[in-house]
């Protein structure tokens, strides 16, 4: 049936929908928004900041049944408070993972491609999104930790204190690791586009292989060793009484800032290949 209209009188306006131009800082908002509208995302992040506090609780507690260690030079707060950190990155690295990769796995990416054709700039508004989440539940861990630690203060002769250099490095090294690590994973998912391969890939670079090479007793593997991604970047969590609890390389002349440099350099090398091969393949 056809809609009569009278003569003269005016045809209904329609509005037209304002179509903004997707802008950096408009990707990063869209970004946001899926991010925190899923709940497995704030599952995982209250997982990732709850395993540190917890672990440092318990490793304190332990270290406090036994007297005769107080005053031993091995004994460093900042390290026992932060040593959580080894459980924390295979939590984030998930997230990781999980953020670029699950959209591959839905075809929600067909939609992110349609309104940034570009890719690269919605690819690096989704990295920035989750390293940034995760640095801030990194930093309310590690704080959870030291307050979780401080009744076995004085029981184990421990003690965290932001005056000094190697305090302060460990401390504020937590967020920056693993906001690293998570942008390491965050590009072998965008590599491999698979939620399962992506996971298996990161922690099976981080846990096996790593701490495979690094026991091998030979100079040229134990070389490549504290070169790899974690055993380079823990440096910036170790105090040299204790070394890394999160590798078993122990081979180094890396500082710690030397050390937090080459991890990025692999960081930076993975993302640069992602975006690249984002460009070049269908979506």
């Amino acid at each position: 049936m056809t809609a009569l209209v009278a003569p003269g009188a005016a045809a209904p306006s329609r509005r037209r929908v304002a179509v903004h131009p997707s802008t950096f800082p408009r990707l990063v908002a869209a970004e946001w928004v899926k991010l925190r509208s899923l709940r497995s995302t704030w599952w995982t992040l209250v997982l990732g900041a709850l395993v540190v506090p917890a672990f440092a609780a318990s490793r304190m507690s332990s270290i406090s049944a036994v007297p005769e260690a107080v005053g031993s030079p091995y004994l460093v707060g900042a390290v026992y408070v932060t040593s959580g950190v080894a459980l924390a990155q295979l939590v984030f690295c998930t997230l990781g993972v999980l953020s670029v990769a699950g959209e591959y796995g839905t075809g929600q990416i067909r939609s992110t491609f349609a309104a940034a054709p570009t890719r690269v700039p919605a690819l690096a508004a989704k990295l920035l999104v989750t390293v940034l989440a995760v640095m801030a539940a990194s930093l309310v861990a590690v704080l959870a930790a030291w307050a979780a630690s401080s009744p076995w203060f004085g029981a184990t002769g421990m003690s965290v204190d932001l005056t000094r250099g190697q305090d302060l490095r460990i401390v504020l090294g937590v967020p920056l690791y693993l906001g690293a690590v998570t942008a390491l994973a965050f590009g072998v998912g965008a590599l491999v586009r698979s939620s399962a391969a992506g996971i298996a890939a990161v922690l099976g670079l981080l846990l096996v292989v790593e701490n495979a090479l690094a026991s091998i007793p030979w100079a040229p593997i134990q070389t490549l060793a504290a070169h790899l991604p974690a055993s380079a970047g823990s440096r910036l969590l170790q105090a040299d009484e204790v070394g890394s609890v999160i590798t078993v390389s122990s081979t180094t002349d890396l500082t710690p800032w030397q050390g937090y440099g080459v991890l990025l350099a692999w960081v930076a090398v993975v993302l640069v290949v992602a975006g690249v091969l984002l460009r070049r393949r269908d979506a």
